[in-house]
């Protein structure tokens, strides 16, 4: 009598997938998805939901192919429908992740969230902003745990009020102009002082009067609306992070904030200078460059020609081409070769670290 082979049939094994699991009523659901869809779905990126599902099915278990119970979808969802409760698991569920890759997701978040306080955030004692290894240090000393469900800022905010308690750091004021008729300006400055604000300037005309101010971040709303609807005026912030005397003035803001900064006249003339002997320098001194060539050679960024291709190049990978893309950034004008080699020098002095105190 020959025995017949019996193949298990009720199971079908998925692999390579991401599972998005969710728990109701105190029974599991799970979908399989595609890897590297689930974030994408949830940020708005990717729309079409067959890129993001690889079956439209609720399992109970997706790796043993084990499908959830219709009556148990409609006690916990309400519904039987497929599609709905795929997207519900979508939204809501917590999508299962090796150690490996958590941990990663982990620690870029915790960079990301030491970012924004190194930004938001000064020392006290020296007046400097701190550097994103003394935040990331700080963090560690008080033992912070990033939470996956949180977002970076909500969590960096309640970091900055907790690193208060035990070091010397503070949130950075915010630089506001306020715009209003001149008959306003006495109920603006009664509001200011009650708010403990720093007036920086007055400026304005027989129709409108502008006042630059700093105040503490937690007033913004206030002021905001007080700015807004009660004066009926213009409310713009300039700035949210920390003013070192000597990088930018207020004169170089405008209404226009596309538009960038104009360079102050020594600058414009330091670059003039350095323009001339580089151009002494260049090896095709024989040969005058045609207009075409200076202009594919000019560094917008440091505003300086060059008439060899070679400087130009080189000049991409120093030291001055790179502190001025950060102070682009941060919509500053441009320094030269010996203002930029001063400025790294006394930044790298207040950033020694026997130079803070905790």
């Amino acid at each position: 009598m020959s025995r017949t082979l019996v193949q298990p049939v009720g199971q079908k094994r998925l692999t390579n997938v991401a599972v998005v699991r969710l728990k109701k009523h105190g029974m599991r659901f799970e979908i399989a998805c595609y890897p590297n869809t689930v974030l994408s779905w949830r940020s708005g990126v990717e729309k079409d939901l067959d890129e993001v599902l690889q079956s439209q099915t609720v399992y109970s278990n997706v790796s043993k192919g084990v499908l959830a119970k219709s009556k148990d979808l409609i006690a916990a969802f309400g519904t039987d429908d497929q599609t709905n409760i795929c997207l519900d698991i979508l939204k809501k569920g917590e999508l299962q992740v090796a150690g490996k890759e958590r941990e990663s997701i982990l620690s870029s978040q915790f960079r990301d969230i030491a970012t924004i306080v190194m930004h938001k955030t000064y020392n006290t004692e020296t007046q400097r902003p701190y550097t994103i290894s003394m935040i990331e240090r700080l963090m560690r000393e008080i033992h912070f745990a990033v939470d996956p469900h949180s977002t970076s800022k909500k969590q960096a905010l309640e970091l900055i009020q907790e690193l208060q308690k035990h070091f010397p750091i503070k949130r950075c004021p915010l630089r506001i102009r306020a715009t209003a008729p001149p008959d306003q300006l006495p109920h603006l400055l009664e509001k200011l002082k009650e708010w403990n604000a720093t007036v920086i300037s007055k400026e304005g005309s027989s129709t409108q009067l502008s006042v630059v101010f700093e105040m503490e971040p937690g007033l913004y709303k206030d002021c905001h609306d007080f700015v807004m609807n009660k004066m009926h005026g213009r409310f713009d912030v300039l700035a949210h992070s920390l003013y070192v005397e000597g990088d930018t003035h207020v004169d170089q803001y405008n209404d226009y904030e596309d538009m960038p900064a104009p360079l102050p006249k020594e600058t414009h003339d330091s670059v003039l200078d350095l323009n001339e002997k580089l151009q002494k320098q260049t090896i095709s001194s024989t040969s005058r460059p045609t207009e075409v060539q200076q202009k594919q050679n000019k560094c917008k960024t440091c505003n300086v020609c060059f008439d060899d291709s070679k400087l130009y190049r080189e000049h991409h990978k120093s030291d001055w081409h790179k502190h001025n893309m950060k102070r682009k950034t941060r919509q500053l004008p441009p320094l030269t070769e010996e203002e930029c080699m001063a400025d790294t020098e006394l930044g790298d002095s207040k950033s020694d670290l026997k130079d803070y105190s905790f």
